[in-house]
């Protein structure tokens, strides 16, 4: 659990790096996610790394958190608007201090420990990987709000991996047949080496950046958008319905919707 751990505590600093230094006027600002402001995108972050505190620290708390948020009681989400509210450096405060608390008790877990999440219950590194996707993807629409270039960095293999497991999932979930072949995926990590998932010859590959691959299948870019050569029908209709994050099945942006990647 230590790189997993280490890596997820890196990509919250980076962006907690970047929201320290933002006055009101860019706390307020909206990005394109849903028009949420930068602020909502923080206590969306600050919240779920709170459940997920409290899923690895007391199940039984959770679970009970869980009964209450899918009956419908609004007391469940109400540290939401909690925190929506709360002044921007108290936010910055809540969420250090829950993340934090997060990642020591994940690096005390097994691997495959099992913990319970709103969903079916993840393994201790899957949980870690999930939660470092979402700060990356949220971050991602901070600073396409800002304006601002971030690097990428090796920290994308872990989305990438995520991305590509969750191939089947991103059809079942939209009550969709999985195509019934297997995809090759080839992607260029940030340091120049290359990152690959299934079989060699296969007839549907995809090629490009493993920053381009991020950025599809958190939904925050359309494929064609991006620098990735997309060969064959499945990897195609992949493509425009990947979606590696939890619940209900998404739309992401439509071609256009951003400068296309240089290659």
């Amino acid at each position: 659990m230590e790189k997993i751990c280490r890596d997820l505590k890196d990509e919250c600093d980076a962006l907690d790096a970047v929201a320290s230094k933002l006055d009101e006027t860019g706390w307020e600002k909206k990005t394109f996610f849903f028009d949420w402001t930068i602020k909502k995108e923080i206590a969306h972050l600050a919240f779920f790394d709170g459940t997920a505190r409290l899923a690895v620290m007391e199940p039984e708390k959770f679970q009970e958190h869980v009964q209450a948020l899918f009956s419908g009681q609004v007391e469940a989400i109400a540290q939401m608007t909690v925190l929506e509210n709360m002044p921007y450096a108290d936010l910055l405060s809540y969420w250090r201090e829950e993340r934090n608390a997060l990642i020591q008790a994940l690096s005390q877990r097994d691997p495959k420990d099992r913990l319970p999440w709103y969903g079916p219950p993840m393994s201790a590194v899957s949980f870690a990987t999930a939660r470092l996707m979402e700060t990356w993807a949220h971050g991602q629409d901070v600073m396409d709000a800002l304006g601002i270039d971030r690097p990428a960095t090796d920290r994308l293999y872990h989305i990438a991996h995520l991305g590509n497991i969750t191939y089947g999932w991103s059809f079942t979930n939209r009550g969709m047949e999985v195509p019934p072949v297997k995809i090759r995926v080839e992607l260029k990590g940030p340091g120049g080496e290359i990152w690959t998932w299934g079989p060699e010859g296969a007839e549907n590959v995809i090629r490009g950046s493993a920053l381009g691959f991020c950025l599809v299948v958190t939904q925050r870019r359309h494929y064609l958008d991006t620098d990735l050569v997309v060969t064959g029908e499945a990897a195609e209709k992949w493509m425009t319905v990947a979606q590696c994050f939890a619940g209900p099945p998404e739309t992401g942006p439509k071609p256009g919707k951003f400068p296309k990647m240089k290659g």
